[in-house]
């Protein structure tokens, strides 16, 4: 049976998910705003370690050091952003534009890296993509 909330000044019933936060279409948002940030916080922290083991994408440390920076800023962003923080989604979009113009620096200023090998230069857009859909599901929940 379904329970009934009732304005206590008019006594009206009230629709149960006006006040009560357990709007359907908002928690699967924010379902998918916790799953794809915390997909890509696993994955930068994993980078980042293994970085630290020595493992990083370049034999240049100056270039291995921006990434990690653009790399913990990612993180501490999307944990951010998954806690609600609207300026958050700037410091993601930062962030992850910086992260995105190392790799173009990498491609084009033959860097000591592997991972431009047999690369498109429009390869390196598809980062954008989960923080699009981050970014529209954190603003659509907010309507």
């Amino acid at each position: 049976m379904r329970a009934l909330l009732i304005n206590i000044e008019g006594l009206e019933p009230m629709d149960e998910t006006a006040d009560t936060g357990t709007d359907r279409s908002g928690s699967f948002r924010y379902f998918i705003i916790l799953l794809l940030a915390g997909l890509l916080v696993v994955y930068h922290v994993s980078m980042l370690f293994d970085l630290v083991q020595g493992k990083g994408l370049s034999s240049d440390p100056g270039f291995n050091a921006i990434q990690a920076i653009f790399r913990l800023a990612i993180v501490a962003s999307l944990i951010a952003v998954s806690m609600g923080k609207r300026i958050a989604l700037w410091a993601m979009w930062g962030s992850i534009a910086g992260l995105v113009a190392t790799q173009y620096w990498a491609h084009f200023g033959n860097l000591p890296v592997e991972f431009t090998e047999g690369r498109h230069p429009l390869s390196y857009l598809k980062g954008f993509i989960f923080p699009t859909i981050i970014t529209a599901a954190s603003l659509y929940r907010r309507r």
